[in-house]
């Protein structure tokens, strides 16, 4: 045999090994990607170490790319795991930056709230509350209505405007106007209860806000409580004055779920 045959046939016994270094890269990318998805989120240890276990199952479960055979169902498991934990890892970190965001929008819109009753001496006819469910505008019903009427004050208009404005600014936010009464029975022609009285009061100071075409209507809804949900005893004509009210309720879009959720119309309870 000659030395060119033979020289030959020594290099075919040698496989070609050129497919190793995508290969490497790929391994070394999914780790550098395992890295930055764990150090966008906090997870418990039990957690990171499942994790770690299924990602080294993936890169030494099998001996090459092209070995099928290699991909059993724990392996398949792995990849499944590590998929969803790392979806859930980014819808979290995604969430957490909303909430946060969120949280700053609200606090702005409260402090312009706070600043306008401030300097229009308001101080005794509105309040403004944020919680965990919502940032919530409590106006007396003096500043609005005359007594036990539903037709929204020439004055109070130019509040309502106010309010608008500042609204639309976070267009996106669900916003619920809610009318209360105290517990003294009104029965006339135009209303027969306490129920028919906030919910026209409610509705009428909405139609309002809604006089902004910057406000999308959908967003908007006016419910009527009636005296069923006082912030104050009714013994009292302080505490019933006090019941006398209309909320203008922006509810949060991105709750925490950690923390106990308070009701829309309970913020003052």
């Amino acid at each position: 045999m000659s030395k060119k045959n033979k020289r030959h046939q020594e290099h075919e016994e040698h496989p070609d090994e050129s497919w190793l270094l995508p290969y490497s890269d790929l391994m070394t990318l999914l780790l550098a990607m395992f890295i930055v998805l764990f150090g966008m989120s906090n997870v418990d240890s039990q957690k990171f170490r499942e994790l770690s276990e299924a990602f080294n199952s993936v890169l030494t479960g099998g001996h090459g790319v092209l070995d099928q055979t290699s991909m059993n169902s724990n392996t398949k498991t792995s990849n499944e795991d590590i998929s969803k934990a790392a979806s859930e890892l980014i819808t979290k970190k995604t969430t957490d930056m909303m909430r946060k965001k969120e949280q700053e929008n609200l606090e702005a819109l409260k402090k312009q709230l706070d600043d306008y009753i401030k300097q229009n001496g308001l101080t005794n006819d509105l309040d403004t509350k944020l919680n965990q469910s919502q940032l919530m505008i409590t106006i007396r019903d003096n500043a609005l209505f005359p007594s036990g009427e539903a037709d929204v004050k020439p004055d109070a208009r130019i509040l309502a405007k106010a309010i608008s404005n500042m609204l639309q600014q976070f267009p996106d936010y669900e916003v619920i106007v809610s009318g209360h009464t105290d517990n003294i029975p009104i029965s006339n022609r135009e209303f027969p209860s306490n129920w028919d009285l906030s919910s026209v009061r409610a509705l009428n100071f909405m139609k309002i806000l809604l006089l902004n075409d910057q406000l999308d209507p959908k967003k908007f809804s006016a419910i009527g409580y009636g005296e069923y949900h006082p912030v104050s005893p009714n013994d009292t004509n302080v505490g019933r004055a006090l019941n006398r009210r209309v909320e203008v309720s922006i509810i949060r879009k991105y709750l925490d779920p950690a923390t106990p959720q308070l009701g829309v119309t309970s913020a003052h309870e």
